[in-house]
């Protein structure tokens, strides 16, 4: 599962936290002949049916001279090790329900809910699939498919959305994507992990701890896309007095420009942390709780378990199904909107970046409670820098090709929130050490600003322009 922007070198690390719905880790490692005499051992217990249908090392007949038997089963073996490969995946029943659910038109909040839970198993198969070809492509290529990848539910929806003209929806879930990443799964990990890892071999407090590295330079660079979305904001309101067409087009003109900057600076942190400055982001030994030294170096590489041009097929399978699927979901919102129950601002703020983290969420807290901080940090805090730096821009860029005024002005309150968590995390792991307190804390301003969100009063304004529509 792909750890979502994650740059640092650790990459061998990451393999070993994926857990197979039927099988053990050892499929994420290298197939030497020991693990082939214990594959071989473990499979002779099961028959040929068990072997077929839920081994996930492999299936009778790839290896078969007859190519009407070869190639059907290679297929049903990448289908199988890509269903079998999280505990996720028992959620994709809600796949075919939600798609007849929307072109039945059962009702919004029965198409909305079916495809929610149907995005997040996809989101999962997605994230496997981006993994398994980041290993076929070496450290540099690797971590650029990541970062391209590691959005990409988050960038289906929104483009979706974009393309249906929500543009509230987009901005709130851009930003929703960031906060539920800097706040909440950050917060987890620092809680969750701090109180696994409270007391070292001897019964002392101790603290977890991180690369600083990879802490300054993500802070400067959150502080950063911070100025990005304070700055049309306050030329916004400048502008009160001036017409409404020069209003809008003063900011449509700030925001593409920005736009095009934060691109090139994302393009320029990619080539500072994979290549220049990559020792920098390297993670720093760390212990865990019975005293023993762990590192993120020096472990053997993951061999792949599907080849690259069968993950590619996987990858582009499963984009197809969560566009459709993010489609039913995106046109029931106007009509949930309209029965006053939530409001657009908290359905693109809370519920939609649940459906394309919840896998990623689940993988940084894994690894938080085995002390592997970096791996955190880089789940959390490197998916915010893509989604402000590549995500967000970008659709303001597809927004402009497509005519539709996607901008970098969200709401003042949006804006304050942003700024404000910003400020927050900037506080917290700039020392480059983390206790489940600090954890507690960021939890705490998330629920904070989700139940402000919840409670706007623009759940009313939301509900007349549905009905208008």
């Amino acid at each position: 599962m792909t750890t979502n922007g994650r740059l640092s070198v650790a990459g061998d690390e990451e393999a070993n936290e994926v857990s197979p719905l039927l099988g053990n880790d050892s499929g994420f490692t290298s197939r030497g002949e020991t693990e082939d005499h214990h594959h071989n051992e473990s499979t002779s217990q099961h028959g040929p049916a068990w072997r077929f249908f839920f081994d996930n090392k492999g299936t009778p007949g790839t290896n078969s001279p007859n190519p009407f038997a070869k190639y059907p089963a290679q297929a049903w073996n990448v289908v199988k090790i890509t269903l079998l490969s999280s505990w996720i995946n028992l959620l994709l029943v809600a796949v075919p329900l939600g798609i007849f659910a929307g072109k039945q038109e059962w009702g919004a909040t029965w198409v909305f809910s079916l495809n929610f839970f149907a995005i997040i198993p996809l989101a999962a198969v997605l994230s496997f699939a981006t993994e398994e070809i980041a290993k076929c492509l070496g450290e540099t290529l690797g971590g650029l498919v990541n970062a391209t990848f590691g959005n990409a539910v988050e960038l289906i929806v929104s483009i979706v959305a974009l393309n249906a003209g929500e543009i509230e929806v987009v901005q709130a879930s851009m930003l929703g994507s960031i906060l539920s990443n800097l706040l909440l799964v950050l917060g987890m990990c620092f809680f969750l992990g701090g109180i696994k890892n409270m007391r070292d071999a001897n019964g002392r407090s101790t603290e977890q701890s991180f690369a600083s590295g990879t802490a300054q330079t993500t802070c400067s660079l959150m502080a950063l896309s911070s100025a990005s979305m304070i700055i049309p904001a306050a030329l916004y309101n400048n502008l009160s007095t001036a017409q409404d067409d020069d209003k809008a087009n003063s900011i449509l003109v700030l925001s593409r420009g920005t736009a095009g900057i934060l691109l090139l600076l994302y393009c320029m942190y990619l080539f500072f942390a994979l290549h220049t400055h990559r020792r920098f982001f390297e993670p720093e030994a760390q212990t865990d709780v019975d005293g023993g030294a762990i590192s993120g170096g020096g472990e053997e590489e993951a061999e792949p378990i599907i080849n690259p041009w069968s993950a590619a097929a996987v990858l582009i399978a499963t984009t197809v199904v969560i566009s459709v699927c993010a489609d039913y979901m995106v046109d029931s919102i106007d009509e949930i909107v309209a029965s006053g129950k939530v409001s657009k601002s908290f359905i693109g703020l809370i519920l939609i970046p649940i459906v394309g983290n919840a896998a990623e969420h689940v993988t940084a807290c894994v690894v938080a409670v085995k002390n592997k901080m970096d791996l955190a940090m880089g789940v959390a805090i490197g998916s915010s820098i893509q989604i402000a730096l590549l995500v967000t821009p970008a659709l303001v860029m597809l927004g402009w090709a497509i005519g539709q005024p996607m901008t970098m002005h969200f709401e003042t309150f949006e804006t304050i929130a942003f700024a404000l968590s910003v400020m927050v995390v900037t506080y917290t792991v700039q020392d480059g050490k983390s206790n489940y307190l600090e954890g507690a804390m960021l939890i705490g301003l998330y629920l904070i600003i989700a139940l402000a969100f919840w409670a706007s009063p623009s759940s009313a304004l939301d509900k007349a322009m549905a009905l208008i529509h």
